[in-house]
């Protein structure tokens, strides 16, 4: 995730003109052609459709914190920020004062983690969510290295599936974070933006296929890119995207990157999930 690195809901999915001008707006820009996904080489091994009363402990587990996730945020994570309603995995961002362990912050929010859950290497991860906007939110679909193998971050990586900062709620951001050959942080990743509305106006599909020698991001079923060149220090490629990685999410206010909110961010919004999916080869 470092970038240095009330009612019922409508899950409608954008309708198939609305992908056209999806492939359109991605030539223009020229982020990728419009390839859109392959499902006939995968098959479902893993997923959380949040149709349970909880949040199932056996798929997720809660980081409960205030350390800022090293990006300066401004949110104590904790466990009741997120829920199941109506089908849906809600991460909600409240205005509110908490004090825990690790001292006082005047936001809190929740980050869940499939680790020692659900780890995998390589596959397709998928998640269907809608996202909430304004200064200082940032939403995150993205992967950690279980083992670091290669040492700690970024020597190990890091994969942003999806990122929005929340001032600008039309551009999604995905990211690979890994160390150069002077083991020095760097990162590879583009973004790409909505022809119309925003990522908090309907429910979008972010998906992910993590094969041995490309990374490839999709957006309603649409490649926006693909990376084939990434380093680990001194290590030999493919590393460090050669190990099990887990899957986080959750829902970030203020830090480096989305910035703090403002007289303008409302609060409380949320960050809601339809479901996450994970497939691997058949």
């Amino acid at each position: 995730m470092p970038f240095i690195s009330r009612q019922r809901f409508d899950k409608s999915v954008p309708a198939p003109n609305a992908l056209c001008w999806l492939c359109i707006s991605l030539l223009l820009i020229g982020a990728a052609s419009c390839t859109t996904i392959n499902p006939g080489k995968w098959q479902l091994v893993w997923q959380d459709e949040f149709n349970s009363n909880d949040v199932d402990p056996a798929r997720w587990e809660f980081e409960v914190n205030a350390n800022g996730g090293g990006n300066n945020e401004l949110q104590y994570y904790v466990t009741n920020n997120a829920s199941v309603k109506d089908g849906s995995l809600v991460i909600e961002a409240r205005k509110e004062k908490y004090t825990g362990p690790e001292g006082t912050r005047q936001f809190t929010s929740s980050r869940m983690r499939t680790k020692d859950l659900g780890d995998w290497k390589y596959g397709r991860f998928e998640m269907r969510a809608k996202l909430p906007k304004g200064q200082g939110y940032w939403p995150a679909f993205w992967m950690l290295p279980t083992d670091e193998i290669y040492g700690g971050w970024p020597h190990s990586g890091e994969i942003d599936i999806m990122e929005i900062v929340g001032h600008k709620p039309g551009t999604l951001h995905g990211t690979l974070h890994y160390a150069n050959p002077e083991r020095n942080h760097t990162f590879r990743g583009t973004n790409t933006t909505l022809v119309t509305g925003t990522f908090a106006n309907a429910f979008h599909v972010f998906t992910l296929d993590w094969e041995t020698n490309s990374i490839s991001w999709y957006l309603d079923n649409q490649l926006y890119q693909t990376q084939t060149n990434w380093t680990s220090g001194t290590n030999v490629f493919p590393a460090p995207f050669d190990q099990r990685f887990h899957l986080i999410l959750n829902l970030a206010v203020g830090g480096n990157w989305p910035g703090n909110p403002n007289t303008n961010t409302i609060f409380p919004q949320a960050m809601i999930v339809d479901y996450v999916r994970v497939y691997q080869k058949k």
